[in-house]
């Protein structure tokens, strides 16, 4: 059955970044769709025409997104979020990876998988690359809670075999064994798809790296994701361990880690060399800017990506990140290109939030607008009674302006409703 939802709606079915017009935005919107898929968008009046028996659920007064995609966020920090003080590789060893141990235990890794990815929901993100544990039990219940949700989930075992506490360090042969069974079992079923991990090069030897092209060569349709060039002490310190590499970006090339389906999180740090050599090989960064804040690890250099044409897109990187919510996220990308002088318009954060990652995540023939044909995946947005939120909208003098203002102010609070596939996963009245 036709269901037409009538809001105020926002998309970009075209890149901000190169096109004028890219942002559509309709004040009295609908949306239509059936079976999972959008049938039509546009004016209210004109698809009330069009659909003249279908139900309306109307919800004027607020706001509807496509689903905001995460492209860095990691699965065993959550209870962390909010410990200061510390660069990147003091908070990993003091507040991190002590925490992330605790994953060896399946039952405390379901109950952590359940909340992590309900709450991602209750942010209106409805597709994630997530950063896996280093447990395999753990990585198993995680993906029976995500196809149990029905989230789009890219995720896998995490990897490190030095530079890290014993207990989570793993041996080559393991890696292989461990994430060739995940790898088997959840790659391509339902909404799910896996990422082979290695936790960054100071993490991993030789061997261990070696067994992530193995592991590639013989997937190829899987994903991979790891850290680059966040903070400039990481960057010396992977120096130091791989004399025979140029850079960092090396240490991944020499094991045909670099590609398409490549997403590194951070890249802050990176030389214009490094970043022709990653549009090269068709990879994409997750910009993470309120992780790169919190720990000190500097601003992250958007319009040379760009410069590069490489897919640029939001993580929030829970737990250095301050929230699981990418509008949030967007606001600190924007306070960060401001401070260098490169002022970011709401339309090109709308697309960092939803159409960018899609397109990081090979998804963009599926999600990230709302372009018919594609998965009925939307978040609608309506301000708290009483809220700073509901004031500001209600003297909006443009399009433009109010989703301005989604991005400064709203946050979890705001999100009533998020659709994947045209089921309701959450309503104002709980999950479905």
């Amino acid at each position: 059955m036709t269901t037409l939802l009538r809001a105020q709606l926002f998309h970009t079915p075209g890149n901000p970044f190169t096109q004028a017009a890219a942002l559509a935005a309709v004040a009295d919107g609908a949306i239509a769709f059936a079976q999972g898929r959008i049938l039509a968008v546009g004016e209210f009046a004109a698809l009330r025409r069009d659909y003249a028996e279908a139900p309306v659920s109307d919800h004027r007064g607020s706001i509807l997104l496509p689903g905001l995609i995460d492209t860095h966020v990691h699965y065993p920090q959550l209870p962390i979020v909010g410990a200061m003080g510390l660069g990147l590789l003091d908070w990993l060893n003091t507040r991190t990876l002590p925490h992330e141990e605790a994953f060896a235990e399946p039952g405390y890794a379901r109950r952590q998988a359940r909340q992590f990815l309900r709450l991602l929901v209750g942010n209106g993100t409805t597709a994630a690359l997530v950063f896996g544990a280093h447990f395999a039990g753990a990585m198993q219940v995680f993906f029976e809670e995500a196809e149990q949700l029905g989230l789009r989930i890219t995720s896998g075992l995490v990897l490190g075999d030095r530079q890290l506490t014993p207990a989570l360090h793993t041996t080559p042969e393991r890696a292989y064994q461990e994430s060739r069974a995940l790898l088997a079992a959840w790659h391509g079923r339902g909404r799910v798809r896996y990422a082979v991990t290695p936790r960054f090069s100071l993490s991993c030897s030789e061997a261990l790296l070696e067994v992530c092209r193995a592991l590639l060569q013989e997937a190829p349709g899987v994903f991979f994701t790891t850290h680059l060039n966040e903070t400039a002490a990481e960057v010396a310190a992977v120096a130091a361990l791989f004399p025979w590499a140029e850079d960092y970006l090396a240490t991944y090339e020499h094991f045909g880690l670099v590609g398409s389906r490549s997403v590194f999180a951070h890249n802050l740090h990176a030389s214009d060399e490094q970043l022709r050599r990653l549009a090269r090989g068709g990879s994409s960064i997750a910009h993470c800017p309120s992780s790169n804040a919190f720990l000190g690890s500097g601003l992250f250099p958007l319009r040379r990506h760009l410069a590069h044409n490489l897919t640029v897109a939001l993580g929030t990187d829970v737990g250095a990140g301050t929230g699981l919510c990418l509008l949030g996220e967007a606001l600190a990308a924007y306070q960060g290109q401001m401070l260098q002088g490169h002022p970011l318009t709401p339309a090109q954060l709308l697309y960092l939030a939803t159409r960018a990652g899609a397109e990081a995540l090979g998804l963009a023939a599926e999600v990230g607008d709302l372009t018919p044909g594609k998965s009925a995946d939307f978040v609608l947005l309506r301000p708290p009674a009483g809220s700073t939120l509901e004031a500001v909208l209600q003297h909006s003098p443009s399009a433009e302006a109010t989703l301005g203002a989604l991005f400064t102010l709203a946050r979890q609070e705001s999100v009533a409703e998020v659709y994947l596939a045209g089921r309701p996963l959450l309503k104002h009245t709980g999950f479905s």
